[in-house]
């Protein structure tokens, strides 16, 4: 078993190209992967198809993570080795999510409304994982599971007119109602450091504005500033 530490310093070796390095974080994590592939079994397709599916979204994962994100590589991993084998089931049928994940999903939820009622914000997933006992990446797998893509381009009828639902986005756009996560992770390596990690710290870490801006030592102004060029970037269709 590796290290934070140690994990970090395979990472870093493994983005400037080093292979084995790469092919030891595999390895090392091939666990980690393969409990993500089981979830998806039963749909026909091959356990190996699945288990590549994994691996190259660990690589993916590899490739993408920056220590400023302030998160684990493994919990970063997770929902990374998940979106690779969802994209593939999507593009050859629908998803389905297990019985077990829905279950889960629909607790982790309640429990979220819950706590949001009695302490005027959302928990984090580091307070989700302690609460339901399971590793946050467990807990980020199942919101992930759970969730239905859409796509901003999907036409539909309003008013005897043909539009897109991005079109119909309001001002006061809003990811967690309107953007596939998995879209928004693969904008963050285009985003300067301290983007990163408000966006991490905000939409992964379920972080609020005013706890952001306290870590970071700057103003809640700042941090809303920066929120909103990001997600403006993203309403103009930056990689969408």
């Amino acid at each position: 078993m590796l290290t934070g530490e140690q994990t970090a310093e395979l990472v870093e070796l493994a983005k400037s190209g080093d292979e084995v390095a790469k092919e030891k974080l595999i390895t090392l994590n091939s666990p980690l992967i393969k409990s993500v592939v089981k979830r998806y079994l039963n749909k026909g397709i091959e356990y190996e198809d699945l288990y590549q599916l994994g691996a190259l979204g660990f690589v993916k994962a590899i490739n993408n993570f920056d220590p400023t994100f302030n998160v684990k590589f493994t919990t970063y991993a997770v929902p990374m080795i998940a979106g690779e084998i969802k994209r593939f089931l999507r593009d050859d049928g629908s998803v389905k999510v297990s019985r077990s994940i829905k279950h889960l999903a629909v607790q982790i939820k309640n429990f979220i409304l819950e706590y949001n009622k009695t302490h005027g914000q959302d928990p984090s997933i580091d307070m989700l994982a302690k609460e339901f006992n399971m590793e946050a990446g467990e807990i980020v797998f199942a919101m992930e599971a759970n969730s239905s893509p859409l796509s901003l381009n999907e036409q539909f009828s309003d008013d005897d007119s043909s539009s897109t639902m991005l079109d119909k986005l309001p001002d006061n756009f809003s990811v967690e109602n309107y953007l596939d996560k998995f879209a928004l992770r693969e904008m963050i390596e285009k985003l300067s450091a301290r983007e990163k990690q408000v966006i991490i710290m905000r939409y992964y870490l379920d972080k609020t504005q005013s706890e952001i801006a306290k870590e970071l030592g700057v103003s809640q102004v700042q941090v809303s500033r920066i929120e909103n060029k990001v997600l403006n970037e993203l309403k103009e269709g930056i990689g969408f």
